[in-house]
């Protein structure tokens, strides 16, 4: 076996084992300024494009500095093209992750969404993915993440979601790579019950397409019914299912995934509320600890 076959298994068994929880570390072009605005820097703090990802660069690597943010709590991570492609103290950001802070890489492949249509958005055409996926294979990457959005119950958008992120999914599996399949639901529709219903009887049947012997991973809105996706938490083709916070609260985020056995955190805003780029290291790294933990003890006690 060699060193890149053997790293890869180990990731493999933490991904589907460790506890902890997956951090949502990929904002894209469209939704960083929102994420800097939160984090104290407003638009008129950068001139550029370049200005922009720089400082999003900087803040994600100051997240994976401190102290707190390692495999113990941290399961994984995922990355945004442009943070796989930067570097950390000269290290590849994926080898910093795994080498320096025994965290799993994954990385966002999607190109953003089309317009909405019967309910959903699907994702906009990937192209070039299988030149990226090579290109993530030799950074080290462990897996990838995709987001479509569902908007209403729609059994007919719904299927279509569902199917061509399943689609995509076997294209990552033939690289080696572990998809994150993220059918997002938004959170305050009307029918979001209704909708969860028709997505997990989507995903069943997308599972058993699925040859035995392969597996996914499975991103999914903090469900409406408590434990709504258990049967995919226990699939033998799920290899994990994590829970994104979709724009609840952190405290909202954690007391609806300590309700569901099995699933585990994978937040974004959540994970970044209360940090600011004008806090101290010492006051930055105690507020990510606090929030790491948190985090960790509601993935734990789902």
């Amino acid at each position: 076996m060699t060193v890149i076959e053997m790293t890869q298994q180990t990731m493999a068994k933490q991904a589907a084992e460790k506890a902890g929880f997956i951090a949502a570390l990929d904002q894209s072009g469209g939704s960083t300024p929102k994420a800097l605005k939160l984090y104290g820097i407003g638009e008129d703090g950068y001139a550029t494009e370049e200005d922009m990802f720089g400082l999003i660069h900087d803040m994600r690597a100051r997240i994976i500095k401190s102290p707190a943010f390692n495999g113990d709590k941290v399961m994984g991570a995922i990355l945004f093209e442009r943070t796989m492609d930067g570097e950390i103290d000269g290290v590849p950001t994926a080898e910093y992750l795994w080498q320096k802070r025994g965290v799993v890489p994954f990385l966002k492949v999607d190109k953003g969404l089309e317009a909405e249509a019967d309910g959903v958005q699907l994702m906009k055409p990937l192209l070039g993915l299988d030149a990226l996926l090579e290109r993530a294979v030799e950074k080290g990457i462990f897996g990838t993440k995709m987001r479509s959005v569902i908007s209403a119950a729609s059994p007919a958008g719904i299927a279509a979601v569902v199917a061509q992120q399943f689609e995509v999914g076997k294209q990552i599996l033939d690289h080696g790579l572990m998809p994150i399949i993220e059918p997002e639901v938004t959170i305050t529709i009307a029918d979001k019950a209704e909708a969860e219903d028709i997505l997990l009887a989507e995903i069943l049947k997308q599972l058993d397409g699925l040859p035995d012997g392969q597996q996914v991973m499975l991103k999914l809105s903090l469900p409406t019914k408590a434990n709504q996706y258990k049967a995919l938490v226990d699939h033998p083709k799920v290899m994990r299912v994590v829970a994104l916070s979709g724009g609840y609260s952190r405290e909202d985020a954690n007391a609806k995934l300590a309700a569901n056995t099995g699933m585990i955190a994978s937040f974004s805003r959540a994970l970044t509320e209360g940090l600011s780029a004008q806090q101290s290291d010492a006051d930055f790294d105690a507020a990510l600890a606090d929030t790491i933990d948190c985090i960790y003890q509601a993935s734990k006690a789902g």
